[in-house]
């Protein structure tokens, strides 16, 4: 009886924490004030089919819709991008402007950021792989998930498939591996609660 009540209480702990962490990204379905800049973008850049919600759920693994967030790299905004990104980003598309500390332009040269991962990865795979390559890019860096996509096939793992990636990742990033697998895995499980 004793183990039963055991095991009982664990079970609760862990429903309750579930519950819990679920509930924390539920709220951001009230914070609706930048929705608006991620439909535009999204339809803009991903065309109307791509779900805009994707890209919020970016922005809250990055800064938690905080457009004040500074990294201890530099990266600002609610994007988090780098000043010398943002300073490209706004040379090769005139139509962005403003700052990076601005919601409207950060969002904006976020998701056109996203999009230039996005046609990097040419190859043919499953969607959510597709988008494990972006995140994770804008994450690691492209040229890491590029050499960690050599390093899978020259372990026989499909180099266009996400899980690979997540297997060998650390052999290039080392302990930093865990933050990108763990910004991917975050993102799709905002995802899922946005609505």
């Amino acid at each position: 009886m004793r183990l039963i009540s055991k095991y009982l209480i664990i079970f609760l702990l862990i429903f309750l924490c579930f519950s819990l962490s679920s509930y924390g990204f539920e709220r951001y379905n009230r914070v609706t004030k930048y929705d608006s800049y991620f439909k535009k973008n999204s339809k803009h850049f991903f065309g109307p089919a791509f779900d805009w919600r994707y890209f919020k759920s970016q922005a809250i693994a990055e800064s938690n819709l905080n457009s004040n967030v500074k990294s201890h790299v530099g990266a600002k905004g609610i994007m988090q991008i780098m000043p010398k990104t943002f300073a490209e980003i706004k040379y090769k598309n005139p139509s962005i402007k403003g700052t990076a500390r601005q919601p409207k332009w950060n969002i904006a040269a976020g998701i056109y950021y996203d999009r230039s991962i996005w046609k990097l990865f040419k190859a043919k795979r499953p969607f959510k792989d597709k988008l494990g390559f972006m995140f994770g890019a804008y994450n690691a860096g492209k040229g890491n998930i590029f050499k960690t996509q050599k390093v899978a096939e020259k372990a026989g793992l499909n180099p266009n498939k996400w899980a690979s990636v997540e297997k060998k990742l650390n052999k290039v990033t080392g302990k930093h591996s865990k933050e990108t697998i763990g910004y991917v895995d975050k993102i799709h499980k905002i995802k899922g609660v946005l609505r």
